[in-house]
């Protein structure tokens, strides 16, 4: 397993520092370092409201008053100050409200006009036990209030989205939610509105607050002004138990905390991780939880019998999963890219030791076997980037990569970096939405043509990239023949780093565990004999089957023609796969399926044996991010009804006869540690030519953050602020279609509405997952030519 050299802690220079005294404490801070700031420092917490660490300082709300008397240097003011916006000067005096009546007379002040007309509704309010406005009432105000008059009220609650409630009335105004919003996110729908005792967050009435990161808002609004329609009224801070955690929907790698009551999770929030996410998440990592809560949850082993599935005992359907798989006559391995980086490594060793293939492969989507080298030579076991270098990059190249749709957490660290300069250009067919917020710079590119436009950034080099800009390619690019050879060599020619963005939280992990047809674990070539046996060394083995294995597609197509019988498959939907009809014969042709999976799908009502998988709650493991930064989180609930896939397949292992030598999932990464990293030779990287693009109208599409993807069900909040499904065309084409455009592929036709956009030429973007099920089903391969007709007015 990789890590992350977080870099040394270099103590700045003495000379640099700013002395000041607060208290009567003297403290040393850089300058600019604002007095709020260096009072935490000696230990003194001043009270405030507007003030984030990671927004820029307003005053709004007053709160943060302070003395900073004249100490016979010119550095003194006559009245109180808000310290949150203050920056340190040589000399300063500041006595805080612990040691002065001033400061501690203004605060109280401030307090008292603070709850003129705050409701007193903290035993009903979403966040009372957990309200800075209630804990500093406390603390700061006075003890009894002086108003008697009538509190003002509104209508309540406001829907500024499907998802993000307002209570108008409990608001302080502090912009902390307008701030993010317009900073942080760039979704700048809601705004402070009227003036003096009638301003409120408001929102534009024909343009919703619509935003992959609104749940920030509620997190750090200081009272109960904005709530969830998913957590309002369900529990109390003071009920719930919190564990902090890892998000699953992305390989971002972001900390969340968990908090549940009675074995069921409440809500999610965000974790404080400065290095990782810092203190924001997305939406999707918030509110979609409940995918483990529907009614089709898997919750006890079954076996076929009679053409039909049973309940089974956790023995029965081991002894029967084996019988199966050794009488199927060679099998297929396809953990899925949703496992934990243990899980993995079992699906790893399962397939080597106890099926004796190197046909695993987790990639259960459009690939290439470009990509397969790409992976075990230039990505496994190497962590060039950091969401760090983000900020630091002079440029940042996406090359098949959205980040506001795929990452969110990279989304908002480009831009925040851009706001320090930073340079983003992005190959793609349109400038995004995510782009635009991102000020960044679109080089126009038709689907295939990437490699072409790669190659182009280094014989002109007119943009500027060199050996501190950083290129991030998205898994996209794998569908394009040449496309990685031209990220590849950009990089090599120009000195820049490059960084594989994945869009699933266990993707990295299975490249370092060495779930891929030609990898074996800590980026050992299978084709390398020196790898082969330090590995089957390590496992006590005789040996380990020498032929590269089968990709996903090949793989399938053996199963359809009968040269692979068995299939052992975890958590894989069809529809995400390269050609999923052909996915799904395969399914139906196999001699014998074992299917892994948390709820009940079409794999598992196909499957002989099915056993139930426990949720990321439910499991101790690791993610490791795009980075290769390990990502480790424990169980927070203990549930007999599933096991992890590691147990699974130990479990079958044994049964076979050729045990994996591990049950839990200490013992697996206590395997992986000892096993350690390959010094060899890494894995050949074979160059690809870029072949020539599709004739006439060239599809492109993603996956947007929000779509019909199964871990948002339970959900219909989240799923409501999903953005709308469209097809995306050049406008020379919208004139001639009319409002909405029919799109017709070698796989069926789909009518969506037209939206226009800067689109390269002859090219129609929709979106991979936001209706019926989906493209890659329903319609075509990314780039494949399409026929576009107007369709029904």
């Amino acid at each position: 397993m990789t890590t992350i050299d977080k870099g040394s802690d270099t103590a700045p220079d003495r000379t640099d520092l700013v002395t000041v005294t607060i208290d009567g404490i003297q403290v040393s801070v850089p300058p600019n370092t604002l007095v709020i700031r260096a009072a935490e420092q000696v230990g003194v917490q001043i009270p405030r409201f507007c003030d984030h660490p990671l927004l820029e300082p307003v005053g709004a709300c007053r709160q943060c008053l302070v003395e900073v008397p004249d100490a016979g240097n010119g550095r003194g003011f006559p009245k109180p100050q808000a310290s949150c916006t203050l920056p340190v000067a040589e000399g300063m005096v500041v006595n805080t409200q612990a040691t002065s009546e001033v400061a501690d007379k203004a605060q109280q002040g401030i307090m008292e006009f603070l709850l003129i007309n705050h409701p007193l509704d903290c035993p009903v309010c979403d966040k009372g036990g957990e309200c800075p406005l209630q804990n500093q009432a406390m603390t700061n105000g006075r003890g009894e209030s002086r108003f008697e008059g009538v509190k003002r009220t509104y209508p309540k609650p406001i829907n500024i989205s499907a998802q993000v409630l307002l209570d108008r009335e409990r608001c302080v105004l502090c912009a902390r939610c307008t701030r993010f919003s317009e900073e942080i996110a760039g979704d700048p729908f809601i705004a402070l509105v009227e003036r003096g005792a009638l301003q409120q967050v408001g929102i534009y009435e024909k343009e919703p607050f619509e935003s992959y990161f609104s749940g920030n808002t509620i997190q750090i609004c200081p009272v109960g002004a904005l709530t969830s329609a998913d957590y309002r009224f369900r529990s109390r801070p003071f009920d719930l138990v919190s564990s902090p955690s890892v998000a699953e929907h992305d390989a971002c790698g972001s900390a969340i905390r968990v908090d549940h009551r009675r074995g069921k999770v409440m809500r999610r929030l965000a974790g404080n991780d400065p290095e990782v996410n810092e203190e924001w998440i997305t939406d999707k990592d918030r509110f979609a939880f409940r995918y483990t809560q529907v009614g089709d949850r898997i919750t006890h082993p079954m076996v076929r019998e009679g053409g039909e599935l049973r309940p089974a005992s956790w023995v029965e359907a081991f002894t029967v999963a084996a019988r199966g798989l050794r009488e199927a006559g060679g099998t297929a391995v396809l953990p899925g890219g949703r496992v934990t980086a243990e899980d993995a490594y079992a699906y790893s060793k399962f397939a080597r030791v106890a099926l004796q293939t190197n046909d695993v492969d987790f990639r259960a989507r459009p690939l290439s076997a470009e990509e397969a080298d790409f992976l075990a030579s230039e990505v496994v076991l190497r962590s060039p980037v950091s969401y760090a270098d983000l900020e630091t990059a002079s440029c940042v190249v996406l090359a098949g990569l959205e980040p506001e749709d795929e990452a969110g957490a990279i989304f908002l660290r480009l831009r925040k970096a851009v706001r320090r300069g930073l340079r983003v250009l992005s190959v793609a067919p349109y400038a995004s939405r995510g782009l635009q917020k991102m000020h960044g710079e679109l080089l126009a590119t038709r689907p295939g043509d990437e490699p072409a436009v790669l190659a182009s950034l280094v014989e002109h080099g007119e943009h500027g990239i060199d050996g501190t800009a950083v290129i991030l390619v998205g898994e996209r690019l794998a569908t394009v023949p040449g496309a990685l050879t031209a990220a590849r060599d950009l990089a090599n020619r120009t000195g820049a780093r490059l960084a594989w963005v994945p869009r699933r939280a266990g993707d990295r992990g299975a490249v370092e565990t060495g779930c891929l047809p030609n990898l074996l674990p800590g980026g050992r070539p299978v084709a390398d004999a020196s790898a082969r046996i330090d590995v089957a060394t390590a496992w006590g083995v005789d040996g380990l089957p020498e032929a590269v294995g089968r990709d996903v597609d090949a793989m399938v197509a053996a199963l359809t023609t009968g040269e692979l019988g068995g299939l052992v498959i975890g958590g894989v939907d069809p529809d995400d796969c390269a050609d999923p009809a052909a996915t799904r014969a395969a399914v139906e042709a196999a001699r014998f399926v074992v299917a892994l999976d948390l709820r009940e799908t079409e794999v598992t009502r196909a499957a002989d044996v099915v056993f139930p998988v426990a949720p990321v709650t439910d499991r101790a493991g690791t993610f490791v991010n795009w980075e290769g930064r390990p990502r480790p989180f424990d169980e927070i609930f203990r549930e007999a009804a599933s096991l992890p896939d590691l147990r699974v397949l130990a479990g079958i292992a044994e049964e076979l006869g050729r045990p994996l030598g591990f049950r839990t999932v200490q013992e697996v990464r206590a395997e992986m540690e000892q096993l350690g990293p390959w010094d060899g030779d890494r894995a050949p990287f074979t160059d690809v030519e870029p072949a020539e693009g599709a004739e006439g109208v060239r599809l492109s599409t993603w996956k947007q953050m929000l779509d019909n993807g199964s871990l948002q069900d339970g959900e219909q909040h989240l799923r409501a602020t999903a953005r709308a499904a469209v097809a995306r065309v050049p406008l020379a084409m919208a004139e001639e279609l009319g409002s909405t455009v029919t799109i017709t592929g070698e796989r069926g036709s789909v009518t969506l509405p037209v939206e226009v956009a800067d689109l390269a030429p002859d090219t129609i973007w929709v979106p991979a997952n936001s209706f019926g099920r989906g493209v890659l089903a329903e319609l075509a391969p990314p780039g494949a030519a399409v026929t576009v007709t107007g369709g029904p007015q």
